[in-house]
C-alpha cells in the first residue's frame, strides 16, 4: 500500500541522542528545584508534582526508597526533586517528568540558551515531504510540548508547521503495539499507509505488528547500530518515503 503519512521518532532518529543526554538532560536536572520553587502556587505544577509522588511510592527501586524514608513530616513542593534526579540518571521515562522537563526546557529556548542541531539532512527532507503532500507526524517519549520546543528552536528555524500530528507516552509506550494502533487510529489512516523510522529494534517491532512499515535508524553516535531484520536508514536525502522500492 501507498505510504501516506511519516511517523518519526525524534532522539537517534532527526537529532542527534548527545542533545538529549547531554544537554538538555542536564540543563533540566539543574533547573528543577528553582523552577518548582518558582512555581509552586501553580495548579498544574501542583499535579504534576503529586503524579510524580504517586509513581515515587510505588517505586521499588532502592535509591527511592531510601530517598521516601528521609523524607520529612513537613513537605515542600521541591521534596520530589532528588527523586526526579533519580529518575533522570536511571533514564526513567515518567510521564510527568517529561511534562516538568518540557516546561523547563521553553525557558531555555525562549531565552536563547537551547537550539537543536537536527542532523544535516533533516530539514530538507522534512520540507520535501511535506511539500510532496505527505502527513508528517512526531512520536517520542518526550513530552509533545517538548517535541514542539525542539522542532520549533532548531538551526534550520520553525519546523513545527511542517508537522500535522505529535504523540508522546500519554498514548502509550512505545515497545507496545496497542500505541501505534492508537495512533494510526487517530491519524485516521490505516497502519498500512503509515512509515515509522526508529532508533529502536523494541519499537520497530512494535509498529511492524500492526502492519506500519519500518526503517531502521542508523545515524553516528546512536549506542545501537545493530538493524536486525530492519532495513536500516542512516540519510534521508534520497528517501522518497512513497517508493516502496526503497524498503525493500
Amino acid at each position: 500500500m501507498t505510504i501516506t503519512h511519516v511517523l518519526l521518532d525524534i532522539e537517534g532518529t532527526t537529532c542527534p541522542v548527545t542533545f538529549v543526554s547531554e544537554v538538555l538532560f542536564p540543563y533540566a536536572r539543574e533547573a528543577l528545584f528553582s523552577f518548582l520553587e518558582a512555581n509552586a502556587g501553580d495548579t498544574e505544577i501542583q499535579e504534576l508534582v503529586q503524579q510524580t509522588d504517586q509513581a515515587w511510592s510505588q517505586d521499588t527501586h532502592p535509591e527511592a526508597i531510601q530517598q521516601r524514608k528521609e523524607l520529612t513530616d513537613a513537605r515542600q513542593i521541591t521534596d520530589v526533586v532528588p527523586y526526579l534526579k533519580g529518575l533522570i540518571n536511571r533514564d526513567i521515562k515518567l510521564t510527568a517528568l517529561k511534562d516538568l522537563q518540557g516546561r523547563i526546557w521553553r525557558s531555555g529556548y525562549d531565552h536563547g540558551e537551547l537550539m537543536a542541531p537536527l542532523f544535516d539532512d533533516v530539514p530538507a527532507a522534512l520540507k520535501r515531504w511535506h511539500q510532496s503532500g505527505l502527513t508528517l507526524a512526531v512520536y517520542s517519549s518526550g513530552s509533545v510540548p517538548a517535541q514542539q520546543l525542539l522542532y520549533g528552536h532548531c538551526q534550520a528555524g520553525d519546523l513545527r508547521p511542517l508537522f500535522s500530528h505529535w504523540f508522546d507516552t500519554r498514548i502509550g509506550a512505545k515497545q507496545d503495539a496497542e500505541s501505534y494502533a492508537a495512533i494510526a487510529q487517530q491519524m485516521q489512516v490505516a497502519p498500512q499507509n503509515v512509515l515509522f523510522i526508529s532508533d529502536a529494534i523494541a519499537e520497530l517491532e512494535a509498529a511492524d505488528a500492526i502492519g506500519m512499515a519500518v526503517l531502521f535508524s542508523d545515524r553516528e553516535g546512536n549506542p545501537a547500530r545493530e538493524c536486525g531484520r530492519f532495513e536500516r536508514i542512516s540519510d534521508y536525502s534520497e528517501l522518497d518515503p512513497a517508493d516502496d522500492s526503497q524498503r525493500a
